[in-house]
């Protein structure tokens, strides 16, 4: 085996490790991932002598309510999931059949996306609460919903108490201190889509009706489908160390071939 042979099966070896950490370095601070909000805790801890900060995102609670074909849901069923979320009631004269119409489009350009590129578009679940559940009744929703072609499989419209609503939307979603005095919390009627995480932890806030809100709105959900928990290991590189023993085979054929390479021949005996 020649040098130039050498110094190819080296790179050939090592070239998927190295480019790996390189482009994990290089996305790092490339991607502007979306920001979280609300901080429940701060914990400070000592690992190998270097202190450590973690922060506590506030996780929404669960709730339990009914959807627009009479089943009884709750938000923790929607854990690994990204909730797309907002507010209207049925009765609205406003804004609230644009909010639904565009809520249609993010439904409808996933649909798209997974014919087109055959994905999975199930990490994305859109959540409609009705702010006057005392006229939206499940049949209410229903005849609604049927209007605008909701798809009942991806997109929920809630009804139920009116104070479990509430309470999620302003001590939860925390859409008072979004909204200032723009909510009501006798009445919330605001314009806002809330994106939740997969853990449960609000990641944005988003003008329903504004057009570049909700290409951002749209963007910022393929950044967190695609987020991985820190803590968990990459499974690229649960791949690359899974193959160890093919590394260490070839560092001692490369080694063995440099020593009896570089052995100095014997001289010939007359």
């Amino acid at each position: 085996m020649s040098q130039k042979a050498l110094l190819a099966l080296c790179i050939a070896v090592f070239l998927p490790v190295i480019s790996y950490f390189i482009v994990k370095g290089v996305s790092r601070d490339a991607i502007h991932m979306p920001p979280h909000y609300y901080a429940d805790d701060v914990v400070e801890t000592v690992k190998n002598g270097k202190q450590i900060t973690d922060t506590i995102w506030h996780q929404v609670a669960d709730i339990k309510l009914r959807n627009q074909l009479g089943d009884s849901v709750s938000l923790s069923s929607l854990r690994g999931k990204i909730i797309v979320a907002d507010y209207f009631f049925t009765h609205c004269p406003s804004i609230c059949p644009f909010l639904t119409k565009n809520m249609k489009g993010l439904q409808d350009a996933l649909k798209m996306k997974d014919v087109a590129k055959r994905v999975d578009t199930s990490f994305v679940q859109f959540v409609s609460f009705t702010v006057d559940p005392k006229r939206d009744s499940v049949e209410q929703l229903k005849k609604y919903a049927d209007r605008f072609g909701v798809n009942p499989d991806v997109w929920w419209m809630l009804t139920g108490p009116k104070k479990t609503i509430y309470d999620f939307a302003l001590n939860e979603v925390k859409l008072g201190l979004q909204d200032g005095e723009g909510v009501d919390s006798n009445f919330i009627h605001t314009q806002k889509f809330v994106v939740i995480d997969k853990k449960g932890v609000v990641r944005g806030y988003y003008d329903g009706l504004d057009s570049t809100a909700l290409s951002k709105l749209a963007e910022d959900i393929t950044l967190l489908m695609l987020e991985k928990d820190r803590n968990e290991p990459s499974p690229v590189l649960a791949q690359l160390i899974s193959i160890w023993p093919i590394y260490i085979a070839v560092i001692i054929a490369v080694v063995l071939f440099v020593w009896i390479t570089r052995r100095p021949a014997k001289e010939p005996k007359f």
